[in-house]
Protein backbone atom coordinates (compact mmCIF):
# COMPACT_ATOMS: atom_id res chain seq x y z
CA UNK A 1 0.00 0.00 0.00
CA UNK A 2 0.98 3.55 -0.28
CA UNK A 3 3.13 4.97 2.33
CA UNK A 4 2.61 7.71 4.91
CA UNK A 5 1.92 11.42 3.78
CA UNK A 6 5.56 12.29 4.81
CA UNK A 7 6.64 10.36 1.69
CA UNK A 8 7.29 12.06 -1.65
CA UNK A 9 3.96 13.39 -3.78
CA UNK A 10 4.90 11.79 -6.97
CA UNK A 11 2.79 12.59 -10.44
CA UNK A 12 3.20 11.04 -13.54
CA UNK A 13 2.43 13.12 -16.76
CA UNK A 14 0.88 11.01 -19.55
CA UNK A 15 0.18 7.77 -17.31
CA UNK A 16 -2.43 6.73 -19.72
CA UNK A 17 0.07 6.20 -22.24
CA UNK A 18 1.86 2.78 -22.93
CA UNK A 19 4.88 4.21 -20.98
CA UNK A 20 2.76 5.41 -18.31
CA UNK A 21 0.94 3.01 -17.54
CA UNK A 22 4.00 0.72 -17.12
CA UNK A 23 5.71 3.17 -14.68
CA UNK A 24 2.39 3.11 -12.83
CA UNK A 25 2.95 -0.75 -12.09
CA UNK A 26 6.33 -0.43 -11.79
CA UNK A 27 5.73 1.93 -8.29
CA UNK A 28 3.75 -0.71 -7.31
CA UNK A 29 5.89 -3.48 -7.84
CA UNK A 30 8.92 -1.84 -6.79
CA UNK A 31 7.13 -0.56 -3.71
CA UNK A 32 8.65 2.82 -4.64
CA UNK A 33 8.66 5.76 -1.55
CA UNK A 34 5.25 7.50 -2.94
CA UNK A 35 3.02 9.71 0.08
CA UNK A 36 0.50 10.37 -2.90
CA UNK A 37 0.28 9.28 -6.37
CA UNK A 38 -1.27 12.11 -8.99
CA UNK A 39 -1.57 10.52 -12.25
CA UNK A 40 -2.56 12.99 -15.27
CA UNK A 41 -3.00 12.77 -19.10
CA UNK A 42 -1.01 14.73 -21.65
CA UNK A 43 -3.42 17.08 -21.84
CA UNK A 44 -5.64 15.64 -24.58
CA UNK A 45 -8.71 13.18 -22.60
CA UNK A 46 -9.53 12.75 -18.97
CA UNK A 47 -9.10 8.75 -18.24
CA UNK A 48 -8.52 6.49 -15.02
CA UNK A 49 -5.50 4.42 -13.75
CA UNK A 50 -5.79 1.82 -11.62
CA UNK A 51 -3.61 1.85 -8.54
CA UNK A 52 -3.36 -0.41 -5.68
CA UNK A 53 -6.63 -1.05 -6.08
CA UNK A 54 -8.03 2.33 -6.57
CA UNK A 55 -9.35 4.26 -9.42
CA UNK A 56 -7.37 7.36 -9.62
CA UNK A 57 -8.42 9.76 -11.94
CA UNK A 58 -6.03 11.27 -14.53
CA UNK A 59 -7.20 14.73 -15.94
CA UNK A 60 -5.12 17.06 -17.96
CA UNK A 61 -2.28 18.32 -16.29
CA UNK A 62 -1.76 22.39 -15.06
CA UNK A 63 1.57 23.73 -13.63
CA UNK A 64 -0.36 24.71 -10.56
CA UNK A 65 -1.18 21.06 -9.93
CA UNK A 66 1.82 19.52 -11.24
CA UNK A 67 4.13 22.00 -8.87
CA UNK A 68 2.24 20.19 -5.10
CA UNK A 69 4.96 17.41 -6.51
CA UNK A 70 8.28 16.81 -4.94
CA UNK A 71 8.46 14.08 -8.12
CA UNK A 72 7.43 14.84 -11.82
CA UNK A 73 7.71 11.60 -14.06
CA UNK A 74 6.86 13.26 -17.58
CA UNK A 75 6.48 10.34 -20.35
CA UNK A 76 4.27 12.90 -22.73
CA UNK A 77 5.94 14.87 -25.81
CA UNK A 78 8.28 17.00 -26.05
CA UNK A 79 6.18 19.70 -26.14
CA UNK A 80 4.55 18.83 -22.80
CA UNK A 81 8.07 18.53 -21.60
CA UNK A 82 8.76 21.95 -22.50
CA UNK A 83 5.88 23.45 -21.16
CA UNK A 84 5.98 22.21 -17.84
CA UNK A 85 9.71 21.15 -17.12
CA UNK A 86 11.84 24.09 -16.58
CA UNK A 87 9.25 25.89 -14.70
CA UNK A 88 8.89 22.64 -12.35
CA UNK A 89 12.94 21.85 -11.47
CA UNK A 90 12.94 25.87 -10.88
CA UNK A 91 10.40 25.78 -8.41
CA UNK A 92 12.57 22.82 -7.15
CA UNK A 93 10.54 20.11 -7.80
CA UNK A 94 12.27 16.79 -9.37
CA UNK A 95 11.41 15.85 -12.97
CA UNK A 96 12.31 12.67 -14.81
CA UNK A 97 11.33 13.40 -18.25
CA UNK A 98 11.56 10.86 -20.64
CA UNK A 99 11.07 13.17 -23.99
CA UNK A 100 13.90 13.86 -26.22
CA UNK A 101 13.30 17.87 -25.78
CA UNK A 102 16.17 18.00 -22.82
CA UNK A 103 18.62 14.91 -24.17
CA UNK A 104 20.85 16.80 -25.55
CA UNK A 105 21.36 19.97 -23.29
CA UNK A 106 24.31 20.43 -21.39
CA UNK A 107 22.97 21.34 -18.43
CA UNK A 108 20.82 18.27 -18.12
CA UNK A 109 22.06 15.27 -16.93
CA UNK A 110 21.02 12.33 -19.29
CA UNK A 111 20.96 9.20 -17.22
CA UNK A 112 20.84 5.37 -17.22
CA UNK A 113 21.79 4.21 -13.45
CA UNK A 114 23.98 1.55 -14.33
CA UNK A 115 26.19 3.57 -16.57
CA UNK A 116 26.50 6.88 -14.96
CA UNK A 117 24.44 7.56 -11.82
CA UNK A 118 27.49 9.81 -11.09
CA UNK A 119 25.99 12.60 -13.35
CA UNK A 120 22.93 13.39 -11.10
CA UNK A 121 23.38 16.33 -9.40
CA UNK A 122 21.43 17.74 -6.31
CA UNK A 123 21.65 21.34 -7.69
CA UNK A 124 19.85 19.83 -11.28
CA UNK A 125 16.75 19.10 -11.00
CA UNK A 126 15.66 18.19 -14.17
CA UNK A 127 17.01 15.14 -15.38
CA UNK A 128 16.49 13.25 -19.22
CA UNK A 129 15.87 9.68 -19.84
CA UNK A 130 17.40 7.92 -22.87
CA UNK A 131 16.19 7.20 -25.91
CA UNK A 132 14.82 3.76 -25.71
CA UNK A 133 16.90 1.92 -28.83
CA UNK A 134 19.83 3.28 -27.26
CA UNK A 135 19.42 1.67 -23.74
CA UNK A 136 20.59 -1.57 -24.10
CA UNK A 137 23.68 -0.32 -26.27
CA UNK A 138 24.81 1.88 -23.47
CA UNK A 139 24.25 -0.54 -20.77
CA UNK A 140 25.95 -3.66 -22.95
CA UNK A 141 28.96 -1.81 -24.12
CA UNK A 142 29.39 0.24 -20.59
CA UNK A 143 31.72 -1.77 -19.07
CA UNK A 144 33.85 -2.51 -22.78
CA UNK A 145 34.26 1.41 -22.84
CA UNK A 146 35.04 2.15 -19.02
CA UNK A 147 38.44 -1.22 -19.47
CA UNK A 148 39.31 -0.03 -22.69
CA UNK A 149 37.37 2.81 -24.26
CA UNK A 150 35.18 2.26 -27.39
CA UNK A 151 36.44 4.53 -30.58
CA UNK A 152 34.15 3.15 -33.14
CA UNK A 153 30.09 1.73 -33.43
CA UNK A 154 28.29 0.38 -35.77
CA UNK A 155 24.73 -0.52 -35.12
CA UNK A 156 21.43 -1.88 -36.42
CA UNK A 157 18.43 -1.46 -34.68
CA UNK A 158 15.49 -3.67 -35.19
CA UNK A 159 12.81 -1.75 -33.50
CA UNK A 160 9.65 -2.97 -31.78
CA UNK A 161 5.95 -0.93 -33.34
CA UNK A 162 5.02 0.24 -29.31
CA UNK A 163 7.94 2.32 -29.68
CA UNK A 164 5.72 4.19 -31.88
CA UNK A 165 2.87 4.52 -29.71
CA UNK A 166 -0.78 3.05 -29.29
CA UNK A 167 -1.94 4.10 -32.82
CA UNK A 168 1.08 2.66 -34.49
CA UNK A 169 0.15 -1.28 -32.91
CA UNK A 170 -3.52 -0.35 -34.23
CA UNK A 171 -1.70 -0.45 -37.77
CA UNK A 172 0.46 -3.02 -37.12
CA UNK A 173 -2.86 -4.96 -36.02
CA UNK A 174 -4.70 -4.40 -38.37
CA UNK A 175 -2.42 -4.78 -41.68
CA UNK A 176 -1.99 -7.96 -40.07
CA UNK A 177 -5.15 -9.51 -39.64
CA UNK A 178 -5.79 -8.30 -43.30
CA UNK A 179 -3.07 -10.09 -44.61
CA UNK A 180 -3.50 -12.82 -42.76
CA UNK A 181 -7.02 -13.62 -44.62
CA UNK A 182 -4.97 -13.80 -47.92
CA UNK A 183 -3.23 -17.18 -46.79
CA UNK A 184 -1.05 -18.98 -49.87
CA UNK A 185 -1.97 -18.42 -53.71
CA UNK A 186 -4.28 -21.11 -55.74
CA UNK A 187 -0.94 -22.13 -57.17
CA UNK A 188 1.08 -22.88 -53.72
CA UNK A 189 3.00 -19.82 -53.91
CA UNK A 190 3.48 -17.58 -51.35
CA UNK A 191 1.77 -14.07 -51.75
CA UNK A 192 3.61 -11.44 -53.15
CA UNK A 193 2.28 -8.03 -51.11
CA UNK A 194 2.84 -4.59 -52.34
CA UNK A 195 2.98 -1.31 -50.19
CA UNK A 196 -0.50 -1.31 -48.36
CA UNK A 197 -1.70 2.53 -46.93
CA UNK A 198 -0.66 3.69 -43.69
CA UNK A 199 -1.72 6.67 -41.47
CA UNK A 200 1.10 6.34 -38.56
CA UNK A 201 4.53 4.56 -39.75
CA UNK A 202 6.14 5.57 -42.87
CA UNK A 203 5.46 2.39 -44.93
CA UNK A 204 2.81 -0.70 -44.21
CA UNK A 205 4.49 -2.31 -41.01
CA UNK A 206 2.64 -5.45 -41.12
CA UNK A 207 5.30 -8.78 -42.72
CA UNK A 208 7.89 -5.66 -42.96
CA UNK A 209 10.55 -4.02 -42.35
CA UNK A 210 11.13 -0.34 -42.74
CA UNK A 211 14.30 1.55 -42.35
CA UNK A 212 12.76 4.61 -41.40
CA UNK A 213 12.38 5.76 -38.00
CA UNK A 214 11.84 9.91 -37.96
CA UNK A 215 12.47 11.75 -40.82
CA UNK A 216 15.93 12.06 -43.10
CA UNK A 217 18.31 14.78 -42.21
CA UNK A 218 20.70 16.35 -45.20
CA UNK A 219 23.02 13.67 -44.59
CA UNK A 220 20.79 10.72 -45.28
CA UNK A 221 20.10 9.60 -41.47
CA UNK A 222 17.11 9.38 -39.86
CA UNK A 223 16.01 11.24 -36.74
CA UNK A 224 16.19 8.23 -34.23
CA UNK A 225 19.82 7.33 -36.30
CA UNK A 226 21.16 11.00 -35.38
CA UNK A 227 19.33 10.85 -32.04
CA UNK A 228 21.33 7.43 -30.77
CA UNK A 229 24.53 8.60 -32.10
CA UNK A 230 24.28 11.96 -29.90
CA UNK A 231 22.95 10.56 -27.11
CA UNK A 232 25.61 7.38 -26.27
CA UNK A 233 28.41 9.83 -26.88
CA UNK A 234 26.86 12.19 -23.80
CA UNK A 235 25.99 9.18 -21.48
CA UNK A 236 29.50 7.62 -22.39
CA UNK A 237 31.24 10.93 -22.18
CA UNK A 238 32.95 10.13 -25.30
CA UNK A 239 32.67 13.15 -27.41
CA UNK A 240 35.00 11.54 -30.18
CA UNK A 241 33.33 8.41 -30.63
CA UNK A 242 32.65 7.23 -34.28
CA UNK A 243 28.89 5.82 -34.42
CA UNK A 244 26.92 5.08 -37.53
CA UNK A 245 23.28 3.90 -36.91
CA UNK A 246 20.37 2.09 -38.91
CA UNK A 247 17.60 2.13 -37.45
CA UNK A 248 14.82 0.08 -38.42
CA UNK A 249 10.95 -0.84 -37.02
CA UNK A 250 9.94 -4.17 -37.72
CA UNK A 251 6.94 -6.12 -37.17
CA UNK A 252 7.21 -7.03 -33.42
CA UNK A 253 5.31 -5.67 -30.66
CA UNK A 254 7.73 -4.05 -27.54
CA UNK A 255 11.47 -5.12 -26.76
CA UNK A 256 14.09 -3.71 -29.23
CA UNK A 257 16.79 -5.78 -30.74
CA UNK A 258 20.34 -4.24 -32.29
CA UNK A 259 22.86 -5.99 -34.19
CA UNK A 260 26.42 -4.17 -32.85
CA UNK A 261 29.82 -4.15 -33.76
CA UNK A 262 32.48 -2.25 -31.22
CA UNK A 263 35.65 -1.30 -32.05
CA UNK A 264 38.14 -0.97 -29.18
CA UNK A 265 41.48 0.69 -28.41
CA UNK A 266 42.95 -2.21 -27.73
CA UNK A 267 42.41 -5.63 -28.83
CA UNK A 268 40.63 -8.24 -26.72
CA UNK A 269 39.35 -11.88 -27.43
CA UNK A 270 35.58 -12.36 -26.80
CA UNK A 271 36.52 -14.36 -23.62
CA UNK A 272 38.22 -11.61 -21.44
CA UNK A 273 35.03 -9.21 -23.01
CA UNK A 274 32.51 -11.51 -21.65
CA UNK A 275 34.45 -11.85 -18.53
CA UNK A 276 34.39 -7.78 -18.16
CA UNK A 277 30.57 -7.66 -19.17
CA UNK A 278 29.21 -10.34 -16.86
CA UNK A 279 29.78 -7.75 -13.86
CA UNK A 280 27.70 -4.90 -15.26
CA UNK A 281 24.16 -4.46 -13.33
CA UNK A 282 21.40 -5.01 -15.10
CA UNK A 283 22.91 -6.82 -17.94
CA UNK A 284 22.08 -10.91 -18.58
CA UNK A 285 24.98 -12.11 -21.28
CA UNK A 286 23.65 -15.51 -22.75
CA UNK A 287 26.06 -18.13 -23.29
CA UNK A 288 27.80 -19.59 -26.60
CA UNK A 289 24.98 -20.86 -28.28
CA UNK A 290 22.10 -19.07 -26.67
CA UNK A 291 20.81 -15.60 -27.57
CA UNK A 292 17.74 -13.66 -26.54
CA UNK A 293 14.70 -12.38 -28.87
CA UNK A 294 12.53 -9.84 -28.56
CA UNK A 295 9.73 -12.29 -27.50
CA UNK A 296 11.88 -13.49 -24.89
CA UNK A 297 12.90 -10.55 -23.44
CA UNK A 298 9.28 -8.94 -23.74
CA UNK A 299 8.10 -7.71 -20.06
CA UNK A 300 11.58 -8.27 -18.69
CA UNK A 301 14.09 -6.24 -16.83
CA UNK A 302 17.11 -5.26 -17.44
CA UNK A 303 19.09 -5.78 -20.92
CA UNK A 304 20.28 -9.14 -22.84
CA UNK A 305 22.84 -10.09 -25.09
CA UNK A 306 24.27 -12.67 -26.44
CA UNK A 307 26.66 -14.33 -29.82
CA UNK A 308 28.99 -11.96 -28.20
CA UNK A 309 32.06 -12.64 -30.99
CA UNK A 310 35.19 -11.62 -32.68
CA UNK A 311 34.71 -8.78 -35.32
CA UNK A 312 36.58 -8.11 -38.16
CA UNK A 313 39.92 -7.78 -36.34
CA UNK A 314 41.05 -8.34 -33.01
CA UNK A 315 40.28 -5.00 -31.77
CA UNK A 316 36.64 -5.07 -32.67
CA UNK A 317 33.56 -7.32 -31.21
CA UNK A 318 30.49 -8.14 -32.29
CA UNK A 319 27.54 -8.82 -30.20
CA UNK A 320 23.07 -9.07 -30.21
CA UNK A 321 21.57 -6.86 -27.83
CA UNK A 322 17.79 -6.84 -26.58
CA UNK A 323 16.14 -4.97 -24.14
CA UNK A 324 12.46 -3.51 -23.19
CA UNK A 325 11.98 -0.44 -24.86
CA UNK A 326 8.54 0.24 -22.81
CA UNK A 327 10.60 -1.04 -19.10
CA UNK A 328 14.07 -0.81 -19.27
CA UNK A 329 14.58 1.88 -22.42
CA UNK A 330 11.58 4.08 -20.82
CA UNK A 331 9.22 3.26 -17.43
CA UNK A 332 11.99 1.24 -15.71
CA UNK A 333 15.00 3.12 -16.01
CA UNK A 334 12.90 6.17 -14.78
CA UNK A 335 11.77 4.32 -11.63
CA UNK A 336 15.49 3.24 -11.18
CA UNK A 337 16.84 7.18 -11.44
CA UNK A 338 14.14 7.97 -8.69
CA UNK A 339 15.44 5.38 -6.40
CA UNK A 340 18.65 6.42 -6.67
CA UNK A 341 17.57 10.13 -5.80
CA UNK A 342 15.71 8.19 -2.36
CA UNK A 343 18.89 6.61 -1.47
CA UNK A 344 21.04 9.57 -1.86
CA UNK A 345 18.53 11.23 0.77
CA UNK A 346 17.61 14.00 -2.39
CA UNK A 347 14.16 13.20 -2.91
CA UNK A 348 12.12 14.36 0.49
CA UNK A 349 8.55 15.45 0.69
CA UNK A 350 8.83 18.83 0.93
Amino acid sequence: MPSARKDPVVGVVGATGLVGRELVELIKRRRLRVGELKCFSSGRTRAFVSFHGRRLAAPAPSERALADCDLIFLVSSDEVARMYAPALAGRGVWVIDDSAAFRLDPKVPLVIPEVNADALRLDRRLIAGPNCTLTGLAVAGAALHRALGVREVRVASYQAVSGAGKAALGELFSQSRALAHMGLRADGRAPILREGSCLVLPRAIAFNAVPQIGRFGSDGYSGEETKVAAELRKIWSAPNLKISVTAVRVPTIRAHAMAAWLTLAQPLSPARARALMSKTRGLTLHASGSYPTPRSAGGKMGVFAGRLRQGTGPRELALWIVSDNLLKGAALNSVQTAEVLLKKGWLKHR
